[in-house]
């Protein structure tokens, strides 16, 4: 399972950050108050493509298909079914997404 966090870094640039999957991780260990929950599967949004930040601090989880989050120096990750990651780069160039038949749930912070 890819675990990890997608934020913008002091030269306005996203960058991925991995997670600490291990059994005493702060992530595992602490409730989170959310705001809401919501499922999507719409694939043709325009505003995915291009280059975007997110529009607000969320998790990604991906229920089946997958999507490729491109960041500015080039690195792209493919996620698939189970990974997760935490969208915080709501400010500066953003990231790229390539959907591919991509369910997922955004748990709104």
């Amino acid at each position: 399972m890819q675990f990890c966090r997608l934020y913008t870094g002091d030269d306005g640039q996203s960058y991925f950050e991995d997670f600490d999957q291990g059994e005493g991780s702060k992530h595992f260990l602490t409730n989170l108050s959310v705001k809401a929950l919501v499922f999507k599967n719409d694939m043709n949004r325009d505003d995915l493509h291009g280059w975007h930040p997110a529009p607000r601090r969320q998790w990604c989880i991906t229920l089946s298909g997958s999507v490729e989050i491109g960041i500015g120096d080039g690195t792209k990750r493919t996620f698939g079914p189970g990974d997760v990651f935490l969208a915080e780069d709501e400010t500066g160039h953003g990231h790229t997404a390539v959907p591919k038949n991509w369910v997922r749930a955004f748990v709104h912070l």
